[in-house]
């Protein structure tokens, strides 16, 4: 085949890919992925969250630094500008990939321009670097925080026959049996799925309990228990209006609250580390 043979293939291909994702654009986000190697710098695969640890240094010393060079205090900036360089070299030592994204040119006229007590540089340094900052942080942040900061509930079991998947979806439907069972206007069948409701809320407050070890907010707290109350107490005596009100009510304390946090999290966490093959994408 003739070069030029190929190239207009390869023109051709990069304009029909193109195309289809143009087509698909409502249904295609496209997002940079942080190289693999940031993940040892993560829970769990490190007892400590290393990589937070250092940006927060970073951020730290950015801010002395700037204090220091607005103060004319040649003594502290210089400690400070030094701890900056260290940590700031450290992310390139930790993550390689990342290393050719370092601004070593304004690092090394920031160490110059602190010995040198020239600080309007300094300062017109320090922006230069917020800027090489903040372009990474637009790239990966919130991904980086996704990918190896939300909660992963995948292997987590109520018991060894029972994931915490099939748990959720049997107190959905729970809490569904129970309204339709209000509209219907069978009150026994409302309250053994409220009875079941209960017990299936308990069951997972002690899984709960496995992580908020310290958390002073224990599930079901004393409000949600008030609600389980008062919706039995509807379902036996009180109007159709009455029983919605409180089922709703207990629907939002006992469920929304936690979705809103761990299943919102969960769910987008899943989307970036179980990323579907080509195959899928062609698919789909």
């Amino acid at each position: 085949m003739k070069w030029s043979h190929f190239i207009i293939l390869q023109g051709l291909l990069i304009i029909i890919v193109g195309s289809l994702v143009y087509i698909h654009k409502d249904r295609v986000a496209l997002m940079k992925t942080p190289p693999a190697s940031l993940a040892q710098w993560y829970k769990p695969e490190n007892k400590r969250q290393v990589w937070l640890h250092n940006m927060f240094k970073l951020r730290r010393e950015m801010q002395a630094v700037r204090f220091y060079s607005d103060n004319s205090d040649a003594e502290h900036l210089e400690k400070w500008v030094t701890l900056l360089s260290k940590h700031y070299l450290k992310v390139g030592e930790m993550v390689p990939e990342w290393n050719k994204k370092l601004d070593l040119e304004t690092i090394s006229t920031l160490q110059k321009s602190a010995q040198n007590n020239h600080y309007q540089k300094v300062s017109r340094g320090l922006d230069d670097l917020d800027k090489s900052c903040k372009s990474c942080h637009t790239d990966y942040r919130a991904i980086t925080a996704t990918m190896y900061r939300a909660p992963d509930f995948s292997s987590v079991e109520i018991s060894p026959s029972i994931s915490l998947k099939k748990h959720m979806k049997d107190l959905s439907k729970q809490v569904n049996q129970i309204k339709i069972a209000s509209e219907d206007g069978m009150k026994d069948l409302a309250l053994s799925s409220l009875l079941d409701l209960k017990k299936g809320i308990n069951t997972l407050g002690e899984t709960c309990s496995s992580c908020h070890k310290k958390d002073t907010r224990i599930y079901p707290g004393g409000t949600i228990k008030k609600a389980i109350i008062s919706l039995e107490k509807s379902l036996r005596t009180g109007t159709l209006k009455d029983q919605g009100k409180n089922l709703g009510t207990l629907a939002v304390l006992a469920c929304a609250r936690c979705h809103g946090t761990h299943r919102l999290s969960h769910d987008i966490r899943k989307t970036f580390v179980d990323r579907p093959s080509w195959l899928e994408l062609i698919k789909h």
